[in-house]
């Protein structure tokens, strides 16, 4: 079958002002990465990442399963576990794999999955490939959650409340007090993916404990190691009956390759930093809170919500587009985000702050930006 429908199918991508191209950071001032705590590159992350692969070498070599399982990979599980205040964690390739390998293992065919409409793409991958009957219910509307559960959850076997714990778009927070309420009265299960939470709230121990919650047994807590860790990969915490069961069925998790074991001792350092500095983590949001006062003074909509992920919305696509690319050749990456990723209409500029951006660096961006707006 011949392949000449791609050339015509880029082509409207381009015309719709979809169309997206890779960039190389090389040479420009980043201020969209998820590195919000500068650890990828911090002294002692790197030094214990060197020895790990002086000793080991660059891979794993296999999969956990077969022979991919070091004493660095359990090393980092025990952390996090202890971190995240919960009995036991498996470790997985990332966070995409993590969520489409552990979301269809808790609810299937028979049973329900409540998600949020703004979740991140790999959860709704995830509920999708689920056989579970799937509602996706208003952002943030848990009204709506429990209406639904008041007529509905006697039709069901599992039902998985499914959520980010902070959104990565807009920075805004779930209510994971108000969902794990709805999880406790209406039997359900409470899966967050606290992949921007972890080492960014409360006390970089995530969103629980930001909203003074603590974990119990109906509570599945993934998170990255990819962004406030500085690391790469992902993990899922909960029961020790719930690692078991990951190990022994999740796909995404048998079939692929392990985590290089250097990856894993960095992102054990990055840890231990964190609990050692939790000043650091105040630090970011004092910082964050600044940059905003500073933004909103800008012809542009801005939002807000505590958490270092800061969107300038822009509206149109072709308008997101030309602002980033003019900003690149002023030396500054800061990506247009635009459909699917956000709904249509919402196009962004999402800024992330990070506690490796230097004073002239802020200045620098509040400067172009300005210029640029009101041009």
């Amino acid at each position: 079958m011949s392949l000449n429908w791609l050339e015509e199918e880029l082509k409207r991508l381009k015309g719709e002002n979809l169309y997206r191209k890779r960039i190389l950071r090389e040479g420009l001032k980043d201020f969209c990465s998820n590195d919000y705590l500068g650890l990828k590159d911090h002294p002692r992350v790197v030094e214990r990442s060197l020895k790990v692969l002086k000793e080991e070498g660059l891979g794993s070599g296999a999969s956990q399963l077969v022979s991919g399982y070091t004493k660095h990979h359990r090393e980092l599980e025990e952390t996090l576990a202890r971190f995240k205040g919960t009995p036991s964690c498996v470790l997985f390739g990332s966070g995409y794999m993590a969520n489409v390998g552990t979301i269809p293992l808790l609810a299937g065919e028979g049973d329900l999955i409540l998600s949020d409409e703004l979740n991140h793409a790999s959860l709704i991958d995830g509920c999708r490939l689920s056989k579970a009957s799937r509602v996706v219910f208003r952002h943030r509307d848990y009204e709506q959650v429990e209406n639904f559960l008041k007529r509905e959850r006697h039709r069901f076997g599992r039902v998985l409340l499914v959520s980010d714990g902070v959104f990565s778009m807009d920075g805004d927070m779930a209510d994971l007090k108000a969902l794990s309420d709805l999880a406790d009265r209406f039997d359900c299960i409470l899966y967050i993916d606290d992949a921007h939470g972890t080492g960014t709230v409360g006390r970089g121990k995530g969103t629980l404990e930001e909203l003074g919650l603590e974990w119990k047994e109906n509570i599945v807590l993934m998170g990255t190691l990819s962004k406030a860790l500085g690391s790469y990969g992902a993990f899922v915490c909960g029961s020790e009956e719930l690692t078991e069961y990951l190990v022994n069925k999740a796909r995404s998790l048998i079939f692929t390759t392990s985590l290089p074991p250097a990856v894993c001792a960095g992102a054990v350092e990055s840890v231990r930093i964190i609990e050692e500095n939790p000043e650091m983590v105040s630090k970011l949001r004092k910082l964050s809170e600044r940059i905003y006062l500073q933004l909103k003074e800008l012809p542009v909509e801005v939002k807000f919500s505590g958490t270092p992920i800061i969107p300038l919305i822009v509206g149109e696509e072709r308008k997101a587009v030309e602002i980033a690319g003019r900003l690149r050749e002023e030396g500054i990456l800061l990506q247009a985000i635009r459909y699917p990723t956000v709904p249509r209409g919402t196009a962004r500029l999402r800024m992330t702050v990070s506690l490796r951006y230097e004073e002239e660096d802020i200045e620098l961006l509040l400067e172009k930006l300005s210029s640029l707006l009101r041009e």
